[in-house]
């Protein structure tokens, strides 16, 4: 188990930005009447300003993961296996094929390599590029030997620090993002910084590096950034054109990057949907989007050789029906309230039923099982029925895959950044209610018109756009903890967006009969100062004692095991184990593995669970017997799977294998009633008794605290 010990002593004030109302009757409070020029001079002051802050947070980001990256490991000190085994499960897998591209003597035997692998699963030959999302360490590698820094930087480095450096591509458009809802970069600023005091919550990539989110959010973060802008009002059409090609690029690179791309994406389209269904967004731009989506995946699905699992994305079935329902109902938009209703009640039902129609019909065809234990664990978590399924059980068991912790909110609030995030949602849900209403009902009243006029301008379509995608998103991370990261941070720029806008603080002091223009530019200015003052007083101590703890690597026994596995086995040996296990197997040792973490396809989720059986009550001769059809010569066994703790009884990895195989769970507790005893005891405690029946079969070659390493006979 990797942990880590106590390291040893050793070696000014700025206009907002124009931004045209949606209503043409509305007049622009806090505006500064001025000279063309002079008003030109200080856009440009302030656009300046802003930019160079926001580089400034976002290389600070950067230096400062960085930093908390090598403080928490001693990263420069340690050993090159200490270093790859820090890259902990799928992460040391992704790794592995850079340093696989950086070893390969020409560049065409890398690539032949990823194309043709044999190494990654025993007798099966894949394709990691049309299996993986790893693009991103095939550039990089390309790029390592290409720049002429071989002699000052190691690969390793230049790895990490590229994805340090994505962070700060990701704090900037964080922060360009809030700078266009609100209009003055002092809401960046408040985003970038909030950003960087929730770290614990809004990122992980100083310890899981080479994780694909940590590629892909940056890239989705500059989608979303982009979108803002195409969504303002009169845009010339050569700014729309450019930002369309912005947000096509952006994500293609988020597609590229992430395999779990279309399901984010599918969020993303369903929130254009039911802004366009309300009539809050313009027809003509979320069709482009829809079809900038559509075209991305595909590109990338030709890059990935046609990977059958993009192509039959609900993401592409959504946005082809979406666009079919538009066709076939061309007179949705018209009409009063209870004829609107119906007809957007028709068009939902028709888009679900297309969609369900068409992605069942592109599975059918292309015989599409890649995701099915996806929609397995989906069905199991939110209630339709137990399963004894184990693939979709362990994903059920893992605190990653779970209800977001309550603590999490406890966090947040601590740097203000929840409570304001609430307020903020709150406002805009209201106005985004009462203008849907009117929207719906298609009213010309001129009293009612008059009343909701100061909701329209609080409520522009990059506003609504973003409280949509936060509130779907923020669904998503409450039930699912893994995808909450991509809801804190869009929260930093929600509520730093809210705390900064003339149009939220004007809703509200009208509410209550309290506004002025000057009243609420002084608000706008002077509460997010206060804030950012809050923050720096309570935690500025807190993030200087962060960067001062010194701690150090330290994993001697899977060091011992991965030495051991270099030096006394041949390089074509197949190893067996646990996922987790095997992907620093492969990377630290380059022998050739049974099976990976990387669990996007039906055969090796089955594969997986049959070499799991070594944890499972199964006699030798059957262990044996599966061990061999995958060509394994050497099994590892771990003592912390074996003898797990970690989960409760039930949802140990020991007993998902005995419910699976309709046996009975160790330990005191209900059973279900039709299981039955096993005639056999568990596998990984039996073998190390030594006994004949086990040692006709297995022999143990190595051995310490934590690893136990058994060759397999070869009978003939």
């Amino acid at each position: 188990m990797t942990t880590v010990r106590q390291r040893r002593a050793g070696k000014g004030t700025e206009t907002a930005e124009d931004q045209p109302s949606e209503e043409t009757n509305v007049k622009p409070d806090g505006q500064i009447p001025s000279d063309p020029t002079g008003g030109k001079l200080w856009n440009i002051l302030s656009i300046t300003v802003g930019g160079i802050v926001a580089i400034s947070l976002g290389l600070l980001t950067s230096v400062y993961v960085a930093t908390l990256h090598e403080n928490d490991l001693w990263f420069s000190n340690i050993k090159e296996v200490e270093r790859e085994i820090s890259f902990r499960t799928e992460c040391g897998l992704y790794y592995s094929y850079y340093k696989q591209m950086i070893q390969a003597a020409p560049i065409q035997q890398g690539l032949h390599g990823l194309v043709y692998d044999n190494k990654t699963e025993s007798v099966r030959t894949i394709n990691i590029l049309e299996r993986m999302n790893v693009y991103q360490e095939v550039f990089l590698s390309i790029l390592y030997r290409i720049l002429p820094i071989q002699q000052y930087l190691e690969p390793v480095y230049f790895y990490i620090y590229t994805l340090f450096g994505l962070q700060a591509v990701y704090v900037i458009a964080l922060y360009v993002t809030s700078w266009l809802l609100s209009g003055t970069w002092l809401s960046g600023l408040l985003a970038a910084c909030w950003y960087i005091t929730n770290r614990v919550d809004t990122t992980r990539v100083e310890f899981t590096i080479p994780l694909r989110e940590n590629w892909a959010l940056p890239f989705f973060a500059v989608q979303i950034a982009a979108i803002t802008y195409l969504l303002r009002a009169h845009l010339q059409p050569v700014q729309e054109r450019l930002t369309l090609l912005a947000v096509f690029i952006a994500t293609f690179l988020f597609s590229l990057t992430w395999q779990f791309n279309q399901f984010m994406m599918l969020i993303q389209a369903l929130a254009l949907f039911m802004l366009d269904c309300l009539d809050m967004l313009p027809t003509a731009k979320v069709t482009w989007l829809y079809v900038i989506q559509i075209s991305g995946l595909l590109l990338v699905c030709v890059l990935q050789f046609f990977n059958s699992m993009i192509l039959g994305s609900l993401l592409i079935s959504f946005n082809v029906s979406v666009l079919i329902a538009r066709a076939i109902q061309k007179n949705l938009k018209k009409g009063g309230l209870l004829n609107r209703l119906g007809k957007l009640i028709l068009h939902v039902l028709l888009v679900l039923c297309l969609t369900l129609l068409i992605n069942k019909f592109i599975k059918k065809i292309l015989n599409l099982e890649s995701d099915e234990h996806i929609f397995k664990f989906l069905k199991a978590k939110f209630g339709f029925g137990a399963t004894r399924d184990f693939d979709a059980n362990l994903y059920l068991c893992e605190e990653a895959f779970g209800l977001l912790p309550l603590n999490t909110f406890s966090r947040l609030s601590s740097t203000l950044l929840f409570y304001i995030y609430g307020f903020v949602l709150f406002l805009l849900t209201v106005a985004a209610v009462i203008v849907a209403f009117r929207n719906l009902s298609g009213s010309n009243q001129v009293q009612l018109k008059k009343k909701m006029e100061e909701y329209t301008v609080t409520l522009k379509p990059d506003a609504a756009y973003s409280l949509a995608h936060t509130v779907l998103f923020g669904c998503l991370a409450l039930s699912t903890m893994r995808m909450k990261y991509l809801w804190t941070s869009h929260m930093c720029v929600f509520a730093s967006f809210g705390l900064c806008s003339a149009e939220v603080w004007k809703l509200l002091l009208k509410c209550l009969h309290l506004y002025t223009s000057q009243r609420t530019q002084v608000i706008k200015y002077s509460i997010p100062i206060i804030t950012l003052l809050y923050i720096s007083y309570k935690l500025w101590p807190g993030i200087m004692d962060e960067l001062s703890e010194l701690r150090e690597f330290y994993d001697p026994d899977t060091v011992e095991l991965m030495n051991w596995i270099k030096s006394n086995t041949p390089n074509t040996a197949v190893f067996a184990g646990s996922m987790q296990l095997l992907a620093g197997v492969k990377l630290c040792t380059g022998r050739t593995l049974t099976n990976h973490p990387h669990y996007e396809d039906k055969h090796l989720r089955e594969r997986t669970k049959q070499i799991y059986q070594i944890y499972a009550k199964r006699s030798p001769s059957d262990v044996y017997g599966i061990l061999r059809s995958f060509g394994t010569d050497y099994v590892i066994l771990e003592d912390s799977i074996c003898y797990e703790r970690r989960h409760s009884r039930g949802c140990r990895l020991r007993d998902l294998l005995d419910v699976a195989n309709g046996h009975i769970m160790d330990g005191l507790g209900e059973n279900e009633p039709d299981l039955k005893p096993s005639l056999y005891p568990r596998f990984c405690e039996e073998i190390k008794k030594n006994l004949p029946s086990y040692t006709m079969h297995f022999t143990r070659v190595f051995q310490n605290k934590t690893f136990h390493v058994y060759k397999l006979a070869k009978h003939k």
